[in-house]
C-alpha cells in the first residue's frame, strides 16, 4: 500500500461522485522530491526531465527550478513543452524524427539532437545547412551498446544490448564519428554520446551501466582525435510498484557519479529520468460502484479503469492503492459490501484485462468507498486508451500550485 498525502486524501474525499474519477497531483510533494534528487547530484551532472513520463504543464513548471532542461521525443512534445516552459533548454530524442519535426526543432533553437540513425544524421545535416546556416547544431549520436546479461535481468525494460529500433549499432560508430569529425558536415557539432539502454534499474546497476557507457564513449572519441564534452546515460531509475515505499537511492547514485567524474575531469554527464521524478506525486482517485462475488472470489468495480490508468495492464502488475471509507450512503437500495478479506479491483470496461489491482486486503469494502491508486504521476493518463467505450474523462487537480 502507499498512502496519499493529507492534501490528496482531503481532496479525494471532498470530490462528489460526478467529479470522479480524477487525477490528483501533489505539486508540493513533487517539488520536495525533485529538490532531494537535485541535491544528491554532483556538479557536472545535468538533470533533464523526460517529458514523455508526464507532460502536464503544471508538472513541467513545478520541476522547472530543479532541472537543467527537458527531453522531448516528438514534434508534439517539442511544441507542447516549449509553450509550457518557454526558454528552457530542450534535447530532442526519439526514433523516426520527420523532416518537419527537425525543422521545427531547429527553428526553436533546440540545443541538442540525439541522433538515432546514420540516415537521421544526413537529414539533420542538410536541414541544419538550410535552416541555421550561420550556426552549429549540437549532436549526440545514440548507440545501442552491449549490456551485460545481469543488467538485462535486473531491468524492467531493455532498450539496448540486443536487436532494437533504438539507437545505432556499435558497428556504425566509427563511420558516424568520421562524418562528424572530418569536416563533412560543418553545421553539426559532435558533443558526445547518448545511450539509454534499460529501465527499472537500482542505483548499483545504474552506476555500472553509466561507467561502461562513459568508458566506451571516451574510447570512441579518442580514436577520432576528439574528446566528448558530455555523455548522456539516460534515465530508467527504478520505480517499484510492488514496493512503492522503496525508492531509487539517489544518494548512492550521486556519490557514484562523482567518483566516475573524478576520472574524467573535463566531462559533463547528463541523466534523463522521467518516471522516477513524477510517479510518486500522482494519484488516480475513484469510487467503488459495485461489489460482487464470482466463483469464490470477490470483485469491486470502480468508476473508470485502465482506459484512464493503463499502467497496470501494460506492465502486468497490481497498482498500489489506498482504500478510503465513506460512511454516507445516499441511495434507497442496499449497499453492496465485500464479505471476504481480499478483493480484486476492476474498471468499467468490457474486457477481462481491465484490472487495476488483484487480491487487495479490503475487508468490508463497500460501494461508495473511495480508492486512491498511487504511483500514478507518470506513464498513466498520457499512455492510456482514453476513448475506448467512450466513458467520461477524469478530472485533474493540482495541489500546492503557486498562487
Amino acid at each position: 500500500m502507499t498512502d496519499p498525502t493529507d492534501a490528496v486524501r482531503d481532496r479525494v474525499l471532498s470530490l462528489t461522485s460526478d467529479e470522479l474519477p480524477a487525477y490528483v497531483y501533489d505539486l508540493a510533494a513533487l517539488r520536495a522530491h525533485a529538490a532531494t534528487v537535485r541535491a544528491s547530484l554532483p556538479e557536472r551532472v545535468e538533470l533533464y526531465y523526460a517529458a514523455k513520463a508526464n507532460p502536464e504543464p503544471e508538472i513541467l513548471a513545478a520541476l522547472g527550478p530543479y532541472v537543467d532542461g527537458y527531453e522531448v521525443a516528438s514534434g508534439g512534445e517539442l511544441a507542447h513543452v516549449a509553450k509550457a516552459v518557454p526558454g528552457r533548454p530542450l534535447a530532442f530524442g526519439g526514433p523516426g524524427k520527420t523532416p518537419a519535426e527537425i525543422v521545427a526543432a531547429l527553428e526553436l533553437g533546440v540545443e541538442r539532437f540525439h541522433l538515432e540513425s546514420e540516415y537521421e544524421l544526413h537529414v539533420l545535416a542538410e536541414l541544419a545547412r538550410q535552416v541555421a546556416p550561420d550556426g552549429r547544431v549540437g549532436v549526440l549520436p545514440r548507440f545501442n551498446l552491449p549490456v551485460t546479461s545481469a543488467s538485462l535481468a535486473a531491468s524492467a525494460l531493455a532498450m539496448g544490448g540486443r536487436p532494437s529500433p533504438f539507437g545505432m549499432d556499435p558497428a556504425q560508430a566509427d563511420t558516424v564519428m568520421g562524418l562528424l569529425t572530418d569536416g563533412t558536415y560543418p553545421h553539426l557539432e559532435f558533443k558526445g554520446v547518448h545511450a539509454h539502454l534499460a529501465s527499472g534499474l537500482r542505483a548499483p546497476e545504474q552506476l555500472a551501466m553509466a561507467e561502461s557507457i562513459v568508458d566506451w564513449a571516451v574510447r570512441l572519441a579518442e580514436r577520432h582525435g576528439v574528446r566528448p564534452a558530455e555523455v548522456n546515460v539516460g534515465g530508467g531509475m527504478t520505480v517499484d510498484y510492488a514496493a512503492p515505499d522503496e525508492r531509487f537511492d539517489w544518494s548512492v547514485y550521486g556519490v557514484g557519479l562523482a567518483q566516475l567524474l573524478s576520472r574524467h575531469p573535463a566531462l559533463t554527464l547528463r541523466i534523463e529520468p522521467g518516471r522516477a521524478l513524477t510517479a510518486y506525486c500522482g494519484w488516480y482517485a475513484t469510487e467503488v460502484l459495485d461489489v460482487k462475488r464470482s466463483h469464490g472470489e470477490e470483485f469491486a468495480v470502480v468508476r473508470g479503469g485502465t482506459h484512464h490508468l493503463r499502467t497496470p495492464a501494460t506492465k502486468g502488475h497490481d497498482q498500489p492503492c489506498t482504500l478510503l471509507r465513506v460512511e454516507g450512503w445516499p441511495h434507497p437500495w442496499a449497499r453492496p459490501v465485500a464479505r471476504g478479506e481480499l478483493v480484486t479491483l476492476t474498471g468499467q470496461l468490457c474486457t477481462p484485462k481491465d484490472v487495476l489491482a488483484r487480491n487487495v486486503p479490503a475487508s468490508a469494502l463497500r460501494a461508495g468507498d473511495r480508492v486512491a491508486f498511487g504511483l500514478a504521476g507518470a506513464y498513466a493518463w498520457n499512455i492510456s486508451h482514453h476513448d475506448f467505450l467512450m466513458h467520461p474523462r477524469p478530472g485533474f487537480h493540482f495541489l500546492g500550485a503557486p498562487a
